[in-house]
């Protein structure tokens, strides 16, 4: 089928003006891999080639126990079949949301590649040892920014935070930077993988495996 390409000049009053074509290649059901993890690490790999620093952005959507739901990029910093890895501090509005409600979404928007991936689940926190070693592992400075602020409540302006980052660096010195209790990681275990590739005229390819029982099921979803 032969789509028109869509020529829009935006009004710069009128939102509803902007629009852009997609047109990159499809994605048909005999190119995905069976498991929705190897078809994640392939898209993955490729938005890095492109998208560099930003291909481990995500969108976190969570919801607090009344369903008022509140979303934000974080950064992906592991995964595996086990699930996907982030690190915040608990205290946060995500933290209070997700120990009220333990359900979250992820989506990963690849915007060179024409992308988004979709992953629904259920989350859980990361054992301490392995808080611990990438705490450790990051910069000083982003340790010390980690354990002065208070994350997520008001602050009086910017010099009170910086009061408090410097506060803290005259207080321990040279010595080791003490992880926050509070400071912790989640892991998103996977119920569903929504894969999707933008397409002319908006008739985009989407495929979503959903996890029944022990296997994964591939279903195609109209745009």
């Amino acid at each position: 089928m032969a789509f028109s390409k869509e020529k829009v000049v935006p009004n710069m009053s009128n939102y509803q003006d902007y629009r852009r074509e997609y047109e990159a290649d499809g994605l048909r059901r005999q190119q995905l891999q069976a498991d929705p993890w190897q078809q994640f690490r392939r898209w993955l790999a490729e938005a890095e080639q492109v998208c560099h620093h930003d291909a481990t952005s995500m969108t976190l959507a969570t919801a607090d126990i009344d369903g008022r739901p509140a979303a934000r990029i974080v950064l992906l910093k592991e995964f595996d079949e086990q699930g996907l890895v982030w690190y915040t501090d608990s205290r946060s509005d995500k933290g209070q949301q997700l120990a009220q409600n333990p359900h979250a979404a992820l989506l990963f928007y690849w915007a060179p590649l024409e992308r988004q991936v979709r992953i629904t689940g259920t989350v859980d926190a990361v054992p301490e040892d392995a808080v611990d070693a990438y705490f450790l592992n990051r910069p000083r400075d982003s340790q010390i920014s980690a354990a002065a602020s208070p994350q997520s409540r008001i602050v009086a302006n910017r010099e009170a935070l910086e009061q408090r980052v410097e506060s803290l660096q005259t207080q321990i010195g040279d010595g080791p930077v003490t992880r926050p209790g509070a400071w912790i990681g989640y892991r998103l275990q996977p119920q569903s993988f929504e894969f999707w590739q933008g397409q002319p005229s908006r008739l985009h390819d989407r495929f979503r495996y959903q996890l029944t029982d022990s296997s994964w099921h591939i279903d195609r979803l109209a745009p």
